[in-house]
């Protein structure tokens, strides 16, 4: 069996809910990542992706500058542990229609877990698991 913990991304952007839209998008820019975790404290609340900025808030005519992440955020995060299969993880992804899935441990967010990484780790010859191994393009 094959652990969601051999292959989640440790490289994790945190960022406040109150934070703006403006700055989750600098973020993603800077660090060539397509979305940030919502956390209130320690808690994940939610992620917001670079698709969520465009579709949720640009495109309905939000101030980027002054909409916080938390007007956006898409809430009823799905999670999973660092020892669950990574089928199982699948499955969540499919059942949930999610293509990213916060990993916790005892409470605590310890990585992601995407689309991408279980291509590349179950599917290493598909188109998917090419683009999700090649460098960002931004």
């Amino acid at each position: 069996m094959t652990t969601v913990g051999e292959f989640m991304t440790t490289r994790l952007v945190t960022m406040d809910g109150n934070d703006t839209l403006t700055a989750a998008a600098q973020e993603m820019r800077d660090s060539a990542i397509g979305d940030v975790v919502v956390t209130d404290g320690d808690n994940v609340v939610g992620i917001v992706t670079d698709r969520d900025i465009t579709v949720r808030a640009v495109a309905e005519n939000m101030d980027p500058s002054s909409t916080q992440l938390n007007q956006i955020t898409s809430k009823d995060v799905v999670t999973v542990s660092q020892y669950d299969d990574a089928v199982a993880a699948a499955d969540l992804m499919r059942t949930y229609a999610v293509r990213r899935l916060p990993v916790i441990d005892d409470g605590r967010l310890v990585g992601l877990v995407s689309m991408g990484d279980l291509a590349v780790e179950r599917e290493p010859q598909s188109v998917l698991a090419d683009i999700s191994a090649d460098d960002p393009n931004n």
